[in-house]
């Protein structure tokens, strides 16, 4: 069925102002995710903060069951978080880690990952091993089993890193782990939204994502995954009165559910928009919208190979929304400047942000241009004509 383009961009009101090739920063959110915020301030603003959530309590528990509906997970398994650092750092740093214990983790893992295992390596001993990649850029599934043995603690994967365009083979890392103890948590930051996510069907314990990339929610939320049997052996790193009843004066009680990962005070205007965003996506169909990206994808890194100053910097067998190259006769910064007064955005990924893949491949800044479904070709065509001068 052909993808209904017209529908997309008339539903999103920032689709007529600018060109926006950053998605994989922050997408432009449709309107139902704008109005469902502005609805729920403007009812704070009318009878009070607390009231508006007890008014709203319905449509609040909905989230739970949306997020848990699109990553195929029970609403007792997820929390909703400030954003998806936090849901990653609160599963992370749950973990009992010990000296000697090892975090095996991929060669484009993110930078805000990594210097958390770096902080629990250095607090408890821990040691960090990265997973070489295969010859196509991805994580080598066959050298993570050969690194297996009853030390290793976590396997923390990026799905889709920031740069580099791969999408690592998380199905297949799940399936190595299915036998062995090690815990395996998951950044999907930048996949949620992007294509068809089952925690399922990936094997991960932990999963952590956005609503401000590809599911096109807001920015300052996003959500944690913990499978049901992990949670009540996970004790979160900070608590609070919502996260734990207090029942005596030298006792608590967790929460039995993934709650336990989230505290009292919230931004209730932007969970409402986060579980608009996912009714959004999954209405469009996450098959659909994977194939829409890919082309656009697909399109962007031809025209990009056909301009003699251009190197594009995408790896992996399997290819995401997220383009990044090099213009040998200007700066990525100057670029970006450049694109934005013309009223196209995009970004620009510095090596620091995946600092082994940057070191081992040697790469400068990067431009990234992320696509999504609501972009079209003229678009890209535009970009490609601006980038040949």
């Amino acid at each position: 069925m052909e993808f209904d383009i017209d529908r997309a961009r008339k539903e999103t009101p920032g689709a007529t102002k600018v060109a926006h090739l950053n998605n994989a920063g922050a997408a432009l959110m449709p309107a139902k995710v704008r109005d469902a915020q502005i609805r729920h301030l403007r009812l704070e603003a009318e009878i009070g903060g607390y009231e508006a959530a007890d008014r709203m309590r319905d449509a609040i528990e909905k989230v739970y069951v949306s997020v848990g509906d699109l990553i195929g997970a029970g609403d007792d398994e997820i929390a909703i978080v400030e954003n998806a650092t936090v849901g990653w750092d609160m599963a992370f740093y749950s973990i009992p880690f010990k000296a000697g214990d090892r975090i095996l983790t991929s060669e484009a893992e993110y930078a805000a990952n990594y210097v958390a295992f770096l902080q629990v390596a250095k607090r408890t001993g821990a040691v960090i091993e990265t997973i070489p990649s295969a010859e196509t850029g991805e994580t080598s599934v066959e050298a993570l089993k050969r690194m297996l043995d009853d030390r290793v603690k976590l396997v923390a994967i990026t799905h889709v890193p920031t740069n580099g365009g791969l999408t690592n083979p998380a199905a297949e890392i799940g399936a190595a782990l299915k036998d062995h103890p090690a815990l395996y948590l998951l950044d999907a930051c930048q996949s949620v939204g992007q294509m068809p996510i089952d925690v399922g069907a990936i094997g991960c314990d932990m999963l952590s994502a956005t609503g401000r990339k590809y599911l096109r929610g807001p920015r300052g939320i996003g959500f944690l995954y913990v499978r049901h049997d992990l949670i009540k052996t996970l004790e979160p790193p900070m608590i609070d009165h919502y996260a734990a009843n207090w029942t005596q004066p030298d006792a608590y009680t967790l929460r039995p559910d993934a709650r336990r990962f989230e505290n009292w005070e919230n931004n209730y205007a932007a969970r409402l928009g986060l579980g608009i965003a996912v009714d959004y996506a999954r209405e469009w169909g996450l098959e659909a919208i994977q194939t829409r990206v890919r082309q656009l994808a697909g399109y962007l890194r031809d025209e990009l190979r056909a301009i003699p100053t251009i190197a594009v910097m995408d790896i992996g067998r399997e290819q995401s929304g997220i383009v990044t190259f090099t213009k040998a006769d200007e700066a990525g910064l100057a670029v970006k400047a450049r694109m934005r007064a013309q009223g196209i955005n995009i970004s620009v990924s510095h090596p620091g942000s995946t600092l082994l893949d940057a070191t081992r491949r040697n790469l400068p800044p990067l431009i990234r241009a992320s696509v999504h479904y609501y972009n079209i070709e003229e678009e890209i065509s535009r970009l490609i004509r601006l980038l040949r001068v």
